[in-house]
């Protein structure tokens, strides 16, 4: 087992985002109206004691660049996008990634690096194509928190 999943590859320079963010901290760009991504990102509020963690909807510009920077698709946010130490993380692997970023017991969600990756990312793409009808969609992106306001970029 690998200490994490390998990430994507970087993209070109050319391709940067028309906002800057401290790459020091981990940013997290999910889909803003779906209710799994956003309680995902509920989730990740408590969990980050430390605060370290940035968000940005796929919806706002910044988010969209992000995902056009890394080759995902920006008419349908069916992946969220974690980008931890400079490396770009999709899927489930982007999940493993922000949990182990979060240090114990978190951590041991890299267990999941046991299942070969075409497993994993054929797991995800069931949730992310079904993630509406199993959990719901806004119609817009929420007013977030004022805990979420201060750690949102975009």
């Amino acid at each position: 087992m690998t200490d994490l999943p390998e990430p994507n590859r970087p993209a070109s320079p050319s391709q940067a985002p028309s906002q800057a963010y401290d790459t020091r901290q981990p940013l997290i760009v999910f889909d803003g109206v779906c209710v799994f991504c956003s309680g995902f990102v509920q989730l990740i509020l408590r969990l980050d004691r430390e605060k370290r963690f940035r968000f940005a909807t796929a919806q706002s510009p910044f988010g969209e660049s992000l995902f056009r920077r890394h080759g995902l698709q920006t008419d349908d946010y069916d992946s969220n996008l974690a980008i931890i130490d400079g490396a770009a993380f999709t899927k489930l692997d982007s999940f493993v990634a922000v949990m182990a970023a979060l240090g114990w017991p978190w951590r041991a969600a890299k267990a999941l690096l046991i299942l070969p990756r075409p497993l994993r990312d054929w797991l995800y793409d069931r949730v992310a194509r079904n993630r509406y009808a199993l959990f719901g969609r806004k119609d817009s992106c929420e007013i977030p928190s004022a805990e979420l306001r201060e750690r949102l970029i975009g």
